[in-house]
């Protein structure tokens, strides 16, 4: 399972991520940015992400 897997299936998991809650898991810190441009996760606060709405 590949690290944006591991990610975006805890936030799916979960309403909203801590990035510490991420860097549990083994993704690094810079993978939470790369996702939020992807569209994959949304930053709703500081260190606070949760799984992207689809339109």
């Amino acid at each position: 399972m590949s690290l944006r897997d591991r990610a975006a299936e805890l936030a799916a998991s979960r309403l909203t991520v801590r990035t510490k809650d991420f860097e549990a898991i083994g993704v690094p810190r810079h993978y939470m940015a790369l996702m939020c441009e992807e569209g994959i996760l949304e930053r709703v606060g500081f260190g606070l992400y949760r799984l992207a709405q689809k339109a």
